[in-house]
Parts: structure tokens; C-alpha cells; sequence
């Protein structure tokens, strides 16, 4: 009876130690798992660290090179045609129109250059162009000699910036390409604001010269990369009357 019972509580004594040394194993095993998970995220961060510090680097390259290789020219530019208006004006004579856009367009063309270099130098995001200023660079294509028709139809909204700036960047780069294949004719310029996208298009009447192959120039790969980014849809590409249009579908993403 006595050895039922002191095997009874050796059995009892063996479980509750196969218990505590279970449990033991159990929170041990735990620690474990939480050091390794710690260790993960460490190099993780480290990884994110690394990445962002070669990001800032290459931003900072970028900007030295543009400073070096633009900010010079265009102020040139902007000096020279600056002196031609202001020597006209001494003599009395009409100031070409051509050359006040010239003089307009690099005064642009600086301010945007020296937004972007801030930019790159600060690791921000702060590219201002959108479509509040879409009125400026038609009346810069008009002054320029380039018949541009603007339409806004639907409902304006503040957009989302990525969007106000690629819808900007779309007709800018869509008139460029009017100015420099198919200069002198009608461009009509449409934005519509529907419910749910952003309807972008630039269309001209005039022939364009290796439109079949237009897709392929840099611009329009830059449109296209900036649509496809953003979830939208871009059509490019000979009209059948004649001329050559450019349509973007924007999904409208809004902001307070």
C-alpha cells in the first residue's frame, strides 16, 4: 500500500517536473523566436538605412549635374533674351513675340529647374506644377505663335499631386511635340473632370511627321510611364482626319 502510494507521488513528482521543464523549454524556445524576429527586423532596418542613404546620394549626384549642365545655359538664355527685348524697346521697335516667349519660357524654365534641385537636395517630394497652371502654358505656346484652344469642362476638384502634376506634364510635353512636328497648326487642349478619372487630351489638326512611329520618341514614354504609374490609361497616336492626338485617363484621386 505504502509503495502504491510513494509510486503515486513519484509519478506526480515526474509529471509536474516534465511540466516545469516543458514550460522552461516552451519560454526559452520563445525567446528565441523573439530574438531572431528582432534580428530580422534590425537588418531589415539596416537594409532600408543602406538604401535610403545611396537614394540620397544619387539624388544629391543628380543635382550637381543638372546645376552644372542646365542652370548655366538657361540663365544664358534668359540674360540674352532679356537684353534683346530691353534693346528693342531702347529703339522703339516691336519686340517679336517669339522672342518674349523665349524670354517667358527660360524664366520658366530656371524657376522650375531651381524647384526641382531643392527638391533632390531636400529629399521631398515638391514639384509645384499642376494644372493651376495649365492657363500660363497655353498662353506661353500662344505667345509663341502656336494656336492653342483650352477647354476645362466637369467639376474641378483639388486633386491629389501626383495626379495635378502628371496631368500638367501630359499637355506640356503633348504641346512640345506640336511646336516641334507640326508648328503653326490648330492644338485643341480638353481636361474633363468626371466622377472617377481625369480625362486629359491634346489633339492638332496638322500632319505629323513619323506619327507612325511616334510612340517611340522619349516624351511619349515619359507620358506613358507617369500614366501607367498612376493606374490610368494612355492613347496616343494619328487621327483620321488628319493631325495627331494624345488622350490620357487619370483616376482621380482627391485631397482634403
Amino acid at each position: 500500500m505504502r509503495n502504491g502510494r510513494g509510486l503515486r507521488r513519484l509519478y506526480g513528482a515526474g509529471w509536474l517536473i516534465s511540466a516545469g521543464v516543458m514550460f522552461v523549454v516552451a519560454r526559452m524556445w520563445q525567446l528565441h523566436l523573439r530574438e531572431v524576429e528582432q534580428r530580422a527586423e534590425e537588418a531589415e532596418r539596416t537594409k532600408d538605412e543602406a538604401a535610403r542613404r545611396r537614394a540620397v546620394e544619387e539624388r544629391l549626384r543628380i543635382a550637381r549635374e543638372l546645376h552644372d549642365s542646365l542652370t548655366h545655359s538657361i540663365s544664358v538664355i534668359q540674360v540674352q533674351a532679356g537684353v534683346e527685348v530691353h534693346l528693342a524697346g531702347k529703339r522703339g521697335e516691336e519686340v517679336p513675340p517669339a522672342l518674349l516667349a523665349i524670354q517667358e519660357a527660360s524664366a520658366d524654365a530656371g524657376r522650375e529647374l531651381r524647384a526641382t534641385l531643392s527638391v533632390l537636395r531636400s529629399n521631398e517630394d515638391g514639384d509645384t506644377s499642376g494644372l493651376g497652371q495649365l492657363e500660363s502654358l497655353v498662353a506661353r505656346a500662344r505667345t509663341a505663335g502656336q494656336p492653342v484652344t483650352l477647354t476645362v469642362t466637369g467639376t474641378r476638384r483639388r486633386l491629389a499631386r501626383d495626379v495635378d502634376q502628371a496631368a500638367y506634364r501630359i499637355v506640356q510635353e503633348a504641346l512640345t511635340n506640336v511646336s516641334r512636328h507640326a508648328a503653326g497648326t490648330r492644338a485643341t487642349v480638353l481636361v474633363l473632370y468626371r466622377s472617377d478619372e481625369l480625362i486629359v487630351e491634346v489633339e492638332n489638326d496638322g500632319d505629323v511627321p513619323g506619327a507612325a512611329s511616334a510612340g517611340q520618341g522619349l516624351g511619349l514614354i515619359g507620358m506613358r510611364e507617369r500614366v501607367t504609374e498612376l493606374g490610368g490609361r494612355l492613347e496616343t497616336g494619328p487621327r483620321r482626319d488628319g493631325g495627331f492626338r494624345v488622350r490620357a485617363e487619370l483616376p482621380i484621386r482627391t485631397t482634403e
